[in-house]
């Protein structure tokens, strides 16, 4: 399928911002699901904290004990993760992570820090924004890309039109979303004992070519990595929507923990 070739309607800039380091501390803790938890980070260094595209990264660091120096800091164990909410002024971050049998540090941390914990907060380095107004959104992911598509909904208007499909286990630990426009359908995909992205992927092999929404499509689809030749296979080869209209990527691999999404 060649890429559609009516108007476009919106596009993906890029917003630089310049990379700062902060450091934070844990403030508050609430489980939102029984395998994912958000967390508030807080300090007089998050004054001033900017992330104007859904799909930002920062990197977050996990001393093991109070670094002395800036180094000492960035030194330490790291993870990438979307920033979900913050407050410019009153100096706050909050984060959501997903527990999905991480071995390193992120997801403990995040489940057992004990308040007032000491973090350091990277970036982000730059950000990819929608400009314009997509005729349709399409939005797919784990358990990890919930803070994106939580973003990514904050920018729909009450007209908006489209779909998301988030995989979890299974029934008990759908991850609630908010506000989502009553023109948008929501699917929970359960992969059970299977492996992360594999129900998704299966899902998005079903959906048939014809369902490919009219008009400008934003298609967001993320998840574990294996998510990315299913995803591309759908939105690009099958929708022929265009390359700069669309983001698929792996945030996460399985067995690599060092593991960053591209950016």
């Amino acid at each position: 399928m060649t890429a559609s070739s009516e108007t476009t309607t919106f596009r993906i800039g890029r917003r630089p911002l310049d990379l700062v380091f902060r450091t934070a501390r844990l403030t508050a803790r609430e489980w939102v699901a029984p395998d994912y938890v958000r967390v508030r980070l807080s300090g007089d260094e998050l004054r001033g904290f900017a992330s104007w595209g859904a799909d930002d990264h920062i990197r977050v660091f996990f001393p093991d004990t109070a670094p002395r120096t800036v180094d000492e800091m960035r030194a330490a164990p790291s993870r990438e993760y979307t920033p979900l909410a913050w407050d410019a002024e009153a100096g706050w971050l909050d984060l959501e992570f997903a527990l999905h049998g991480d071995d390193g540090v992120g997801a403990p941390w995040a489940a057992q820090a004990p308040i007032g914990s000491l973090v350091g907060v990277g970036g982000p380095r730059g950000s990819a924004v929608i400009e314009g107004r997509p005729d349709a959104w399409f939005l797919a992911g784990d358990e990890t890309a919930v803070p994106a598509v939580r973003r990514f909904v904050a920018l729909m208007d009450r007209d908006a039109t489209g779909r998301i499909l988030i995989e979890t286990v299974d029934a008990d630990h759908d991850i609630p979303l908010d506000a989502v426009p009553g023109g948008v359908t929501v699917t929970f995909i359960h992969r059970g004992d299977g492996l992360a992205a594999s129900a998704l992927a299966a899902e998005l092999e079903r959906i048939d070519d014809a369902a490919r929404p009219e008009g400008s499509v934003f298609a967001f689809i993320a998840a574990e990595q294996s998510i990315v030749k299913p995803g591309r296979a759908l939105v690009r080869e099958r929708w022929g929507l265009p390359a700069d209209q669309v983001i698929v990527k792996g945030y996460w691999k399985r067995g690599e923990p060092e593991y960053h999404a591209p950016h």
